[in-house]
């Protein structure tokens, strides 16, 4: 049903296999890692020029804080109003509150196909060479072999910490449980860091939020918790296989440098926010007649000598 998508994301990670494979050997378990590691690298360089748009428009965002403060003081007590103001407001500067979503939005159908294939090199209830003998999309028999008997420090990108020892045992060479949770626990607590790291920058980089995306603030909040809890949870008790762990390292790293560089564009090409000087109460003079008051403290001038 899904293999708009099973194709394509085979087809990039089968490119770069074929690539590291001429150099490392077609079962390395460094080259499947490797075409991994690409397949994240050839997504994420595909969605620079949206992720640019976004953090602009978020900038915009940040700029037009003051006037959509005024409007909530404005039309707090009519919420009609008050949306079609703001968002005639967004218009006119040519921002989308909800564009930050955009990049996860295209990342998550990527995630399930990956791992729909990777799940699909070791398919429950065959033998080793039943799998072996099967294509998995664009993968035909010799590379689902190569990919089978490929090991990564000791475990099959395809296992994972929870796999029942009968999958574990048809990957032709017998697998030892500790040698998957040797190198799993390791990336899924890499992956956890880096995803706490990335989702605290992206919530120092949202805009103020406005009475439309309120709710939505409030549950970004809560992502620097909750997704490195997921990391975790899905590493240890859902099969999530090794080669997941290292597409979402992978991915959190390159979000982590991509906010840093583009961050850093996106400033230099805004002019600084205008900031405001406090309003000064303007002197009163004295009424005709009414004798001057002076400040204490204050001394009378001298007159010049000679005078």
């Amino acid at each position: 049903m899904l293999d708009f998508l099973y194709y394509p994301v085979s087809a990039v990670m089968w490119f770069w296999h074929q690539a590291f494979g001429l150099v490392l050997g077609p079962s390395s378990g460094v080259a499947w890692a490797l075409s991994v590691v690409f397949l994240v690298l050839t997504l994420r360089a595909l969605m620079i020029r949206p992720v640019l748009s976004q953090m602009r428009s978020a900038q915009r965002m940040r700029r037009i804080a003051p006037q959509l403060a005024e409007l909530r003081k404005r039309h707090g007590g009519d919420k009609q109003k008050l949306a079609e103001e703001t968002m005639k407001l967004h218009r006119e500067h040519g921002v989308s509150p909800l564009g930050s979503l955009l990049p996860m939005l295209v990342q998550i159908p990527v995630f399930v196909a990956l791992l729909h294939v990777l799940r699909y090199f070791n398919r429950p209830g065959l033998t080793f060479d039943q799998n072996a003998a099967i294509p998995n999309y664009v993968f035909g028999p010799d590379e689902v072999r190569s990919f089978l008997e490929a090991r990564l420090f000791g475990a099959p990108l395809s296992a994972y910490v929870s796999m029942p020892q009968g999958l574990l045992d048809s990957f032709g060479a017998p697998v030892d449980r500790i040698s998957v949770i040797a190198v799993a626990v390791p990336l899924m607590l890499l992956a956890a860091v880096a995803t706490h790291v990335t989702a605290r920058r992206s919530l120092r980089q949202q805009p103020a939020t406005d009475p439309q995306t309120a709710q939505i603030a409030g549950m970004m909040r809560l992502t620097p918790w909750i997704f490195p809890l997921g990391a975790i949870a899905g590493g240890l008790f859902f099969p999530f296989p090794v080669a997941i762990l290292v597409y979402w390292l992978t991915s959190n790293a390159w979000t982590l440098g991509q906010q840093h560089v583009i961050g850093r564009i996106v400033e230099r090409e805004q002019p600084p926010v205008p900031v405001r000087a406090p309003a000064r109460t303007p002197a009163v003079a004295p009424r005709p007649g009414q004798k001057p008051i002076r400040k204490p403290g204050a001394t009378a001038a001298r007159a010049p000598r000679g005078a």
